[in-house]
């Protein structure tokens, strides 16, 4: 008797024919150990690690944690014999650096006493009216000292901030350069006949800007908290108030925590500043207005001085 074959349909419904796809969720589920973990750890059960590999395993561990010692043990060794070299060199530098401040400040003194003494003796040559006009000149430039009624603005830095994601510094609030420059400015345009900035007298050739983290003051540096003192009339103060420069400051040091103050000062001195190095123009001379060969003169350029006109310096002023 003949067994008929199944037809496809047959193949199809007969569920031993069948043929499932890997789950791979459940397999993972089922073995969650990589086959190499389990053939390690069935080696290490079983004593199948050589023998001469724990022998040799030791002694390179302890030569490496050895050789590891020695370079720390040299490193600390060359650390602390250089540091009296250091501290040796760090102590020069200070006391140079002292020696330096001081001999700086003598030869100050000195020099301010050697100008009172050109003054009186200049005073002494020119006549009463001459030597007046000198001295309210020299008040006018900052080449002399001052003393009178004024208003001292004072600015400091904040307190440092905390970063509220690191938690590290986010730095104070610090006093920027323009912003003594906007008081500087608002002062002179209140009526200040004279302002310096922590000592340092201002100028029509005084400049204000950072260096890095520090201001300087005509290339002199200066340290919060910063104070601008100005002489001037009695109106000064009432007039700087009104300016946009004070209420700029006023809004900054209530956002952000810097100190600002204004208040009146009677009986202010200011120092004078220091002699400045005096440039003169000279009007330029273009090749062809210099004589020819044959005794005739050139033409002269739009940029050389003829009769009637007038030379002027070049670079634009405040």
């Amino acid at each position: 008797m003949t067994t008929p074959q199944p037809r496809d349909g047959d193949r199809e419904r007969d569920p031993s024919t069948r043929v499932y796809t890997p789950d791979f969720l459940t397999e993972l589920f089922r073995n969650p150990l990589d086959p190499g973990y389990g053939d390690a750890a069935a080696r290490r059960a079983t004593g199948s690690m050589s023998r001469v590999r724990q022998v040799l395993g030791r002694p390179v561990s302890l030569v490496v944690l050895a050789l590891i010692g020695f370079l720390f043990a040299v490193a600390y060794r060359e650390t602390v014999a250089e540091e009296p070299s250091r501290a040796t060199a760090r102590a020069g530098l200070v006391a140079e650096i002292k020696g330096r401040e001081a001999e700086t400040d003598r030869l100050t003194e000195r020099a301010e006493q050697l100008r009172e003494e050109v003054s009186r003796q200049r005073d002494a040559a020119l006549s009463g009216s001459q030597a007046s006009r000198l001295r309210t000149l020299e008040a006018g430039t900052g080449l002399a000292r001052v003393r009178g009624d004024g208003v001292v603005v004072r600015l400091a830095d904040g307190a440092a901030d905390q970063d509220g994601v690191t938690g590290g510094d986010a730095g104070p609030s610090r006093v920027l350069d323009s912003d003594l420059q906007k008081v500087a400015n608002a002062l002179w345009a209140a009526g200040a006949e004279a302002v310096a900035v922590n000592g340092q007298r201002l100028t029509a050739t005084t400049t204000i800007r950072s260096a890095g983290e520090a201001i300087l003051v005509d290339y002199r540096p200066v340290t919060g908290p910063y104070e601008v003192q100005a002489i001037g009339p009695g109106s000064m103060r009432d007039r700087f108030d009104e300016s946009r420069a004070a209420a700029l400051m006023r809004e900054v040091a209530r956002t952000t925590g810097l100190s600002f103050g204004v208040k009146r000062v009677e009986d202010l001195t200011l120092p004078a500043a220091p002699q400045p190095r005096l440039r003169y123009a000279e009007p330029s001379v273009s090749p062809s207005a210099r004589p020819s060969r044959s005794g005739g003169a050139g033409s002269s350029s739009p940029g050389s001085s003829g009769p009637g006109g007038s030379s002027s310096p070049s670079g634009g002023g405040r």
